[in-house]
C-alpha cells in the first residue's frame, strides 16, 4: 500500500512540476517571439516621446541603483549587529521576525506607504519616493541574507581572531566577512535583481516620465511602470514597445539570478 502511494505522489508531483514548466515555457517562449520582433538599435537610442526606451533603461537602473547603494551598507552592517552582537536576545529576534514579515509583505503594500510618507506631503511623484520603495524592499533581503551566512561562519574562526589579539570589529571585517563573502554577494545580487522587476512601489511613487531625466525631484522614467503603461495603448507600435521592453528586462533578471547561482558553486570568490 505505502509502495502504492508512494508512486502515485512522485506521479503528480512530476505531473504538476511539468505543468508548472510548460506555462513558464509558454510566457517565455511568446514574449521571446513577440519582443524580438519589436527589438531593433533604435530604441535604445531614443527616449519613449520617440518610441525608444533609452530613458526607461535609465530611470530603471538610476532607481535601483541608488536604492542598492543606501540598502546594501544598511542591510550589511544590521546583518552584523544582528549576529555578531545581537546574538540571540530578544531585541535582535525581534528585528529577524520583522524582517521575515518584510520579506513577505506585498510590493503594493511598501508602495501605498511609501506613497503616504513622501508622495503625498510633497504633493507629487518624484524619483526619490521610488528609491525609498525599492530600498525598504531591498532592506529585509539584505538584513536576512548577511545574517544567515554569518551565522554558518566556523565560531573557531571568531576565537582564532580573537586568540591573537585583534579587535573584534577587525575580526568581523578582515575574517569573518571574507569567509562569508560568497553568500553574502549572491544575496546582494538577487535582492537587486528582485527589485529591477518591481513595478507596483513604483506605480505610486515614482510615476512614469517619457523624459531623460537627471533630476530626481521630480516625475521619474521607470521601465516596469512604463511596460504597464504602454501594454494598455491602442497603438500596435507602442504594444510592440512593451513587448521589446518586458523582453530586456527579463533577459537583464535572468542574467543576475544566474550570476547569482554561478556565484554560489564558484567557492573561489
Amino acid at each position: 500500500m505505502r509502495l502504492w502511494v508512494n508512486k502515485v505522489a512522485i506521479i503528480l508531483s512530476t505531473a504538476t512540476a511539468l505543468l508548472g514548466l510548460l506555462f513558464l515555457g509558454w510566457i517565455l517562449f511568446t514574449l521571446v517571439i513577440k519582443g524580438v520582433s519589436s527589438l531593433s538599435p533604435y530604441i535604445f537610442t531614443h527616449d519613449l516621446i520617440n518610441n525608444g526606451i533609452r530613458n526607461l533603461l535609465w530611470g530603471q537602473f538610476v532607481l535601483a541603483g541608488l536604492a542598492s547603494i543606501i540598502g546594501i551598507p544598511v542591510g550589511i552592517l544590521a546583518g552584523i549587529y544582528l549576529q555578531e552582537y545581537g546574538n540571540h536576545t530578544r531585541y535582535a529576534n525581534f528585528i529577524r521576525d520583522l524582517s521575515d514579515v518584510m520579506m513577505s509583505a506585498p510590493s503594493i503594500v511598501v508602495g501605498t506607504f511609501i506613497y503616504a510618507v513622501i508622495v503625498v506631503p510633497v504633493g507629487h511623484t518624484n524619483g526619490w519616493a521610488g528609491i525609498a520603495a525599492l530600498f525598504v524592499m531591498m532592506l529585509p533581503i539584505v538584513v536576512r541574507t548577511t545574517d544567515d551566512m554569518l551565522s554558518l561562519v566556523p565560531i573557531e574562526l571568531r576565537e582564532a581572531g580573537i586568540a591573537i589579539g585583534a579587535p573584534k570589529y577587525h575580526v568581523i571585517f578582515h575574517i569573518i566577512l571574507k569567509a562569508a563573502k560568497v553568500g553574502i554577494m549572491t544575496g546582494l545580487i538577487l535582492a537587486f535583481a528582485r527589485i529591477m522587476g518591481e513595478t507596483a512601489p513604483l506605480l505610486y511613487t515614482s510615476g512614469s516620465s517619457i523624459y531623460m531625466s537627471s533630476g530626481l525631484s521630480e516625475t521619474y522614467p521607470s521601465m516596469t511602470v512604463s511596460i504597464y503603461n504602454l501594454a494598455t495603448m491602442p497603438s500596435e507600435e507602442l504594444v510592440g514597445l512593451a513587448w521589446a521592453a518586458a523582453l530586456i528586462l527579463t533577459l537583464v533578471v535572468l542574467v543576475l539570478n544566474l550570476l547569482g547561482r554561478f556565484l554560489i558553486k564558484d567557492k573561489r570568490l
